[in-house]
């Protein structure tokens, strides 16, 4: 894919989504014409690019959805159902053409647009208006105010007089003028009709004057000097597209220097406790000031290099409320999606992963949260449902919550269904909070019958997969009959995480910053609950767990306690606490262990462990799965 159809498809592809979410709000208000022209500019926009492209099916598609469009804003014709419907498909047909040429499929083994899709569209435009002029009429007959319809066939027919124009040598001036004057200069209707060359019109029907006059605008644009051209110049683009491995690489290479100028850092200060005398003071001095230099801009560097990497997640959340609309029509349910917190940024990859797990989740609350119309009615609900996405930072933490307002989950059913397939023992899960969590087991399903939307005990599993694999961690919160919540913590960077250092049997262990409330100290004997030590900490019992023994070391005396935030909060024991650090954290790739996510460098260039956010949030359990 050559650069200017690369920049073209990535453009495009912003645009259509961005369609798609203005035509569901134009579902809902179809009187707000901020959207309805919003819609028309987007398809102008995609048009003309493609058109430029000589993506032919393209330009039909956007050309008649453009035309179905001026007469909507135009006040010709209401939005219907059936107008938004022709729209979606439209610019779902246009989405799928730029998803192939993004893919690596040359424009020319394209398809063309499919007949059922010119047919609704077509319809569409000639329901909503009988004063439309027939396509046989000549172009001049049409009023420059009107908007102009056309065939596919036309359209063809319009580039291929064009292209002959252009092939005998004369200068195509409209070409020129639309190149150099802002969008939006010339009104569309007189634009399209600019496009058709005077001399191909028919001799009984003059070109009119308000026509010819934009023509000798044309030539006399291009006659002015180069000052006035500029002046009506678009402002300059204030960002730049950067192709995201080389990004990456940018992001690895600054960790790097700040994990060695914290090296550095670190001997320099081993190196101060020596006398210095004669010439090696100063170049000490000289040594230490650069040192300090160099690791406060490697760390800037770093900052800033991350900061290219975060996305607000509303690039994601845009992509839904069309799945959710078809979703409840082929379910029969009436549902609101409503989206809030789209500004809060997250880390590009995390944007990127977490499609598939957000569908999972707004499929289950579809098909199982969400009741029929009858049984809302029937419990004095809303016959229309709601289901909520929101998110917000926290801490270094973002956090992404799917709710609804449907009948809940019932713990008891949960537990029975799990002990049923052989997936837990009937002793375990004994809290509503671990009865929930059983969702998230392979093979787990509530549904007698699968369907097309879910039953077969596949999804939730992933879910919590994928949000694991970015050191996330999610949970599940729901009152029968009042509905149910999944919160999603995400580390809001990737690459780098707040930790606190902490040593057990001799091993360096990092803790995520968002797990840690405080640091207690531990006394040599503890009172006994059911067999668990137990201190009490701001007048609460908690229970206390050694880190080293869950993880198979030997601690010889931990008398450090470390305070877990967790639904079900505990006190973590370590042999002491080395402090804190962000610390670069590399993914193991090799070998899979349990409670770990990765590992990093101190400053000292010790090797680290890095503990797992979702390992400590689940009360640091190592769940041994039972063969069905």
């Amino acid at each position: 894919m050559d650069e200017m159809l690369r920049e073209f498809v990535v453009e495009a592809l912003d645009l259509a989504t961005n369609v798609e979410e203005h035509l569901l709000s134009l579902e809902r208000n179809p009187g707000d014409m901020n959207t309805l022209n919003a819609v028309f500019r987007s398809f102008h926009t995609i048009k003309g690019g493609a058109g430029f492209m000589n993506l032919t099916a393209m330009v039909s598609a956007c050309h008649l959805t453009e035309n179905l469009f001026d007469a909507l804003r135009t006040g010709k014709a209401a939005v219907t159902p059936e107008a938004i419907e022709a729209a979606l498909e439209a610019s779902g047909f246009v989405a799928d053409q730029l998803a192939a040429l993004n893919n690596g499929t040359p424009p020319e083994q394209l398809s063309t647009m499919p007949a059922a899709l010119e047919r609704m569209l077509t319809d569409a435009i000639e329901g909503s208006s009988s004063s439309t002029a027939p396509a046989s009429a000549p172009v001049a007959a049409v009023p420059v105010a009107a908007p102009v319809t056309a065939t596919v066939a036309q359209v063809a027919s319009a580039t291929a007089t064009t292209e002959a124009n252009n092939k005998d040598g004369e200068i195509d001036w409209t070409a020129y003028y639309r190149a150099v004057v802002p969008p939006g200069t010339i009104p569309e209707p007189v634009a399209d009709v600019l496009a058709t060359p005077i001399a191909d019109l028919p001799a009984a029907a003059p070109a009119p004057a308000n026509i010819r006059e934009e023509t000798e605008a044309v030539k006399a644009t291009l006659a002015t000097p180069d000052t006035a051209i500029k002046q009506n110049a678009p402002a300059k683009e204030e960002s730049i597209r950067i192709d995201a491995v080389k990004l990456n690489t940018l992001l690895e290479v600054a960790g790097e220097s700040v994990q060695a100028a914290n090296q550095a850092a670190v001997l320099l200060e081993k190196l101060s406790q020596f006398k210095f005398d004669g010439q090696a003071a100063p170049i000490m001095s000289a040594l230490t000031e650069t040192l300090t230099r160099a690791s406060r801009y490697s760390t800037e560097l770093q900052r800033a290099t991350l900061a290219t990497r975060m996305q607000p997640v509303g690039r994601l959340f845009q992509k839904f409320p069309r799945l959710v609309r078809e979703l409840a029509r082929d379910l029969g349910k009436d549902v609101d999606l409503v989206i809030s917190g789209a500004e809060t940024e997250v880390d590009r990859v995390v944007v990127d992963s977490l499609y598939d797990p957000l569908v999972h989740m707004l499929r289950n609350a579809l098909d199982h949260g969400i009741e029929s119309a009858e049984d809302r009615a029937q419990v004095n609900k809303p016959v229309r449902a709601t289901i909520s996405l929101k998110a917000w930072q926290e801490a270094s933490s973002v956090m992404i919550e799917v709710s609804d307002d449907g009948k809940g989950m019932d713990a008891q059913k949960l537990r029975d269904k799990a002990v049923s397939k052989g997936l837990i023992n009937p002793h375990d899960a004994r809290t509503d909070d671990e009865a929930f969590q059983l969702v998230f087991l392979p093979g787990f399903s509530t549904k007698e019958v699968a369907s097309s939307v879910s039953g077969r005990g596949v999804g939730m599993d992933v879910v919590k997969t994928a949000v694991e694999r970015h050191r996330g961690a999610i949970r599940i919160a729901s009152e029968l009959g009042k509905g149910t919540t999944f919160l999603i913590r995400l580390p809001i960077e990737l690459s780098i995480v707040p930790t606190m250092v902490v040593r057990t049997d001799g091993a360096s262990l990092a803790l995520p910053m968002a797990t840690v409330q405080r640091v207690v100290e531990l006394p040599e004997e503890f009172e006994s609950v059911g067999g668990q030590p137990v201190l009490r900490d701001l007048g609460r019992p908690l229970p206390v767990k050694s880190l080293g023994r869950i993880l198979g070391y030997s601690p010889a005396s931990e008398r450090v306690g470390i305070v877990i935030a967790a639904p079900s909060p505990y006190i973590l024991s370590v042999d002491s606490v080395d402090g804190t650090a962000d610390l670069v954290i590399k993914p193991l790739t090799c070998i899979t262990t349990p409670g770990v996510t990765g590992t990093a460098r101190s400053a000292e260039g010790e090797l680290v462990l890095v503990i797992s956010l979702s390992f400590l949030i689940d009360g640091c359990k190592v769940r041994e799965m039972m063969s069905a």
